[in-house]
């Protein structure tokens, strides 16, 4: 089967094309349009009347959505997030974990491993995120002290062999950090450091293993500083470090936000959602690896010390957030969403609206909320 979507207003990384159209073969983008180019024949045409029509969004770092974690290890809990995410306009991500005891984490896991086996028609997985147990204890933020443990490279082999680990999230600065980074890496696993409390020279030794990534940048980590420029300062200085950024107004402000873009490539800035489990219910009362949550306007904390515990931010919202700061252009934006993601975790074919890509396409209004949702062509969700 083919189809053509026309009339897009087409975004994709360093390209915009007004009155564009997308010809889909299958699975698979075969061709573009420009306006006025003679369109062929087709199955089914969709015409988006003009809308933003965007690649599937990428969430590498999801805790939960609609009332459930990841981390309750049911197959209830990881269908429901796996169908709820494409209401915010993402095609692929990695459910994530917090830290908890193994047993917990491989029970997480298998639920994953289940939602693939049994086709469930959601957003596709690439792999599961490890965030913790490997931590420091003093930057804990809303992760669990019970069951913070040293890197330990088997413990995530076992793990992986329930269902592919993609990137693992601690703190460098443990026993062994630095040579964990490239244990991970040498089992096809992206390192990346957070709730860390590291050097820049602790950094460093990490980076020289390979380490290039930086977890949710600027929350739970060493900030910049004249003596010692830690974390934020790493992810600044090393140009070949990719950082996430919850970009809720919230987790960093408005005026840090325009500061990352200014300094940073825009190549090597991901934007997560880092959502728990309100992320689309209203506020009151939640929970977050067994600590009791307070939502209230939107922001999640804990009951006891108020620190914040995770987000309930949608990925569509953060994409609309940094354009109303930045001003930048959708066409280098938009490498947030998805292109960048693909690219630090070697994940193929996603990312842009091009030809040989697969049709993972979203249609947005102008106000940034999802109308329509196709992955790998096929209409999965419509508002």
């Amino acid at each position: 089967m083919n189809m053509l979507f026309k009339n897009c207003n087409l975004i994709s990384p360093d390209v915009e094309l007004e009155g564009a159209s997308i010809l889909v073969e299958n699975n698979t983008i075969r061709q573009i349009f420009a306006k006025g180019d003679a369109l062929p024949q087709t199955d089914k045409v969709i015409d988006v009347n003009g809308d933003m029509t965007v690649p599937g969004f990428v969430d590498i770092h999801c805790h939960g959505k609609s009332g459930v974690d990841f981390s309750d290890a049911t197959d209830e809990a990881m269908t429901t997030i796996g169908i709820d995410k494409l209401k915010e306009g993402v095609t692929t991500f990695l459910p994530t974990t917090l830290t908890l005891p193994e047993e917990q984490l491989a029970k997480s896991l298998r639920t994953a491993a289940d939602y693939v086996k049994n086709g469930v028609k959601g957003v596709k997985l690439a792999g599961v995120h490890l965030e913790g147990p490997f931590i420091n204890p003093k930057c804990l933020g809303a992760q669990n002290p019970d069951f913070v443990r040293e890197p330990d490279i088997e413990m995530v082999r076992r793990l992986a062999k329930i269902f592919p680990v993609k990137k693992v999230s601690y703190a460098v600065e443990m026993p062994g950090g630095d040579k964990f980074a490239a244990e991970c890496l040498a089992e096809g696993i992206t390192p990346s450091c957070v709730h860390s409390a590291a050097t820049f020279k602790q950094f460093q030794a990490a980076h020289e293993h390979g380490l290039q990534n930086l977890t949710h940048f600027c929350n739970q980590m060493t900030p910049l500083h004249h003596r010692d420029i830690g974390l934020v300062g790493a992810g600044f200085a090393c140009k070949d470090v990719f950082i996430e950024l919850i970009c809720d107004k919230l987790h960093i402000c408005p005026d840090m936000i325009s500061l990352i873009f200014s300094l940073k490539n825009v190549e090597k800035i991901q934007l997560i959602t880092d959502a728990m489990r309100a992320a689309g219910m209203p506020d009151g009362e939640s929970s977050l690896g067994g600590l009791a949550v307070i939502v209230k306007d939107g922001a999640a904390r804990l009951a006891s010390n108020g620190a914040l515990a995770g987000s309930t931010l949608q990925i569509c919202d953060a994409l609309r957030n940094v354009y109303e700061i930045t001003g930048l252009p959708l066409k280098d934006l938009i490498k947030t969403t998805s292109w960048n993601q693909a690219q630090a975790l070697g994940l193929e074919k996603i990312g842009r609206l091009a030809p040989g890509y697969l049709a993972d396409i979203v249609i947005l209004n102008s106000n940034f909320k999802v109308k329509s949702v196709f992955v790998e062509g096929e209409l999965r969700y419509q508002a």
